[in-house]
């Protein structure tokens, strides 16, 4: 059985990522509430154990999880590590005896506890010495219910507040002014402040290198030359290149050995990488692993069979989406900036067409909409299925991206 999770990210007040809530579902046609919340938990648990692991989802951050009343009973949460993960309490358990057992268990035995939407009330009190976060509903929940909340845990200092479902930088603000210590929601995957920006000289060097590397049949000797007049570039081409995850026979002696030993696919995604770093510099990494993501996704599905849309052009729509909030400036304006290609602009700018479609199911599936996932993807004649095994592949192939960026 197919074996489906989305992660979403839980940042810290520097906007650093925390942790990741990686949330369930079986299947197009198990959607909640049709999985009963048991059974959604339990292959969670088997899933993470047997397909993914941990590490390949959260990159060595925590990994919040939900768990319903019925598997805190029966203490599955001791089947995961410790160190690890966050086991939250779901809302909809009962605040019993037994469950408060089961909590303090958890608590000697290393684990860290949250309260998932959390709705007040008195009985929760019991709970709090062995509570470690307690998340809070932004849209449904009142600034003045929080601020009792606030009130009432202020015997327990080690308690820290999360605030979920935060949209915009304003609730951002808000919750932090409040106490809050984390916060999940897409709030930073948008502009903060939208103004006219220009792009640096060295920003766009990068830019014209992408787009030059975009073309069919690019010209290698212009690519060569503007690694070699750039030493900072040359310094990263040549790690990059001597990546293990290339697994090359032979040393590399200088840079256009560098570039044909890549290839035009995988040098197209190097300079890539290049750009948004760059771009995103003073903005949270998150930024530039979604962009990643959405890249390797968007490339993947424009490989299928009876897909139209060239891979490298479908590669660079994944990778720009998110261009405005890194740079704070609306993206129509930054896209008439850079040399590109309309068929690269319009899905963008306008939302229209196949690649635009590919971002969509993107988007779906990073919320773990899967019902609209499901939706798209038979719009586009795409399997969901693999479409869903696809974004958790473009997951892992960004975070290992990553991995040899740093």
């Amino acid at each position: 059985m197919a074996f489906f999770t989305a992660r979403q990210p839980i940042l810290d007040i520097e906007k650093d990522v925390f942790a990741y809530e990686l949330l369930f579902r079986d299947s197009l046609k198990n959607v909640f509430p049709d999985v009963p919340p048991n059974e959604a938990t339990l292959k969670m648990v088997e899933g993470l154990q047997l397909n993914l692991g941990l590490d390949t989802l959260t990159q060595n951050k925590l990994a919040f999880i939900n768990f319903t009343e019925e598997t805190l009973l029966e203490r599955f949460p001791l089947m995961l590590p410790r160190e690890q993960v966050v086991v939250e309490v779901l809302e909809t358990v009962t605040p019993n005896k037994k469950l408060l057992a089961v909590v303090k268990e958890l608590k000697q035995e290393g684990y860290t506890v949250a309260l998932d939407d959390y709705e007040h009330a008195p009985v929760w009190k019991h709970f709090y010495p062995y509570t470690d976060i307690i998340k809070i509903d932004w849209k449904l929940t009142s600034i003045d219910e929080i601020r009792q909340v606030i009130q009432d845990i202020s015997d327990f200092p080690h308690i820290k507040l999360l605030a979920e479902k935060v949209e915009t930088h304003e609730e951002f603000e808000i919750a932090k002014e409040l106490g809050f210590c984390y916060f999940q929601g897409y709030f930073f995957s948008k502009p903060e402040v939208l103004q006219s920006r220009a792009l640096t000289s060295s920003q766009m060097a990068l830019a014209e290198l992408m787009a030059e590397m975009a073309k069919e049949d690019p010209n290698i000797d212009l690519i060569v030359q503007a690694f070699e007049v750039d030493v900072n570039l040359s310094f990263k081409l040549l790690r990059y290149s001597q990546s293990p995850i290339f697994k090359r026979r032979s040393e590399i002696t200088n840079i256009k050995q560098a570039i044909v030993a890549l290839g035009q696919q995988e040098l197209r995604r190097f300079v890539s990488l290049l750009f948004t770093t760059h771009i995103s510099a003073g903005k949270p990494a998150e930024l530039t692993t979604m962009s990643l993501v959405r890249a390797r996704f968007c490339e993947s599905l424009s490989k299928l069979p009876d897909q139209t849309h060239e891979p490298a052009s479908a590669f660079l729509v994944g990778l720009l989406s998110l261009l405005d909030a890194m740079l704070d400036t609306e993206l129509s304006d930054l896209l008439n900036k850079l040399p590109l290609a309309n068929s690269i602009k319009q899905p963008l700018c306008e939302g229209e067409g196949l690649l635009a479609s590919y971002l969509s199911l993107c988007h779906a599936f990073e919320a773990a909409n899967w019902a609209n996932a499901g939706l798209i993807a038979n719009q586009i004649e795409v399997d969901f299925d693999q479409s869903a095994h696809i974004y958790l592949e473009s997951v892992k192939w960004a975070i290992e991206r990553m991995s040899i960026n740093d």
